[in-house]
């Protein structure tokens, strides 16, 4: 009986190990073997872009998670439209709006190049991207889980439908998170991304004109830079310090200072308040939570094995 039960848990670790060699599980050393430079690769562009624009780091952080709300982060968002893909590009959410492909093309470029062959998927390269660009900006880091592989297919229609609208209230927005495996800590901490970047004067008007939980003067001074009619395309900062990562976006939240409808949802007499109250004056506990929530949403619907494919154009599927 015991030498029976002693070749099940041979033929069990055999079978375990035979599954680890043909790796469906992300690992953050997946390029140590096949391309130790490719990292280091990923890094000096990243710092090179954002040192050229330093808009550019809330960028390449929205691409990563634009990609993964739609189909997972399978880099579906980095396909151009064709005969037969529908570019998640041309959705709402993303058109005239997402931004950075041109640097994606370029660490493709370089990547491949130092590994002498297509080895980093695309998918990989926006999960990597992203940590650096918020590593540049002064913000937090993390072990990027990798051995992601790119889809053959993209959805415009998904791209409408499951990316949050700058309009959701909180029980939208808690329910849109959650159709990712998402919970209220990911959606606050997530949401903390906006100490980066700058929004739109058409996603924004309707509060800044007609909104009621907002600080008046902020409203006057948003008013300046987006007129009642016209202007649309007008940016405005998502925080005061859009180009460092820290914690004026909470503390802005407190103040009525929300630029965008669904970032203030996070602070309006809802479950979230206290969490955004803690990030607003703990720095520490808000950058541990969103390094944890961007390995969470970078682990959304994956394809690894043998599934996808290592894509040798972002842009484009392989033939």
């Amino acid at each position: 009986m015991a030498s029976r039960s002693i070749f099940q848990l041979q033929v069990f670790l055999i079978f375990a190990l035979a599954t680890t060699a043909f790796s469906s599980v992300l690992s953050p050393y997946y390029y140590e073997k096949v391309c130790p430079k490719a990292l280091p690769t990923i890094k000096r562009i990243v710092e090179a872009a954002v040192y050229k624009e330093r808009r550019m780091g809330g960028s390449l952080l929205r691409l990563h998670f634009h990609d993964c709300f739609v189909q997972g982060c399978d880099a579906s968002l980095l396909l151009d439209a064709t005969s037969t893909i529908d570019s998640e590009k041309n959705a709402r959410p993303n058109l005239n709006s997402t931004r950075g492909f041109e640097v994606i093309d370029q660490i493709k470029k370089e990547v491949d190049k130092i590994c002498g062959r297509p080895v980093v998927s695309c998918a990989d390269i926006l999960a990597v991207a992203a940590r650096d660009s918020v590593v540049a900006l002064g913000g937090p880091s993390w072990k990027v889980q990798l051995g992601r592989r790119d889809s053959t297919t993209a959805s415009r229609n998904l791209a409408n439908d499951n990316l949050p609208s700058p309009i959701m209230d909180l029980p939208a927005l808690i329910k849109n998170f959650k159709n990712q495996g998402l919970n209220e800590k990911d959606l606050v901490a997530l949401s903390g991304g906006h100490t980066l970047g700058l929004s739109q004067c058409g996603l924004f008007k309707e509060r800044i004109y007609n909104g009621t939980n907002i600080d008046s003067d902020f409203a006057k001074e948003r008013r300046k830079t987006c007129p009642r009619t016209g202007g649309d395309t007008k940016f405005s900062p998502l925080d005061p310090t859009f180009a460092r990562f820290d914690t004026a976006y909470f503390s802005n939240l407190i103040k009525k200072k929300g630029l965008l409808e669904s970032d203030q949802a996070l602070f309006s007499g809802g479950s979230t308040d206290e969490l955004v109250k803690t990030y607003s004056y703990n720095p520490k506990t808000f950058s541990a939570d969103f390094a944890n929530s961007m390995i969470k949403m970078g682990n959304i619907k994956v394809l690894t094995g043998k599934l996808g494919q290592i894509r040798s154009n972002c842009r484009k599927v392989n033939h």
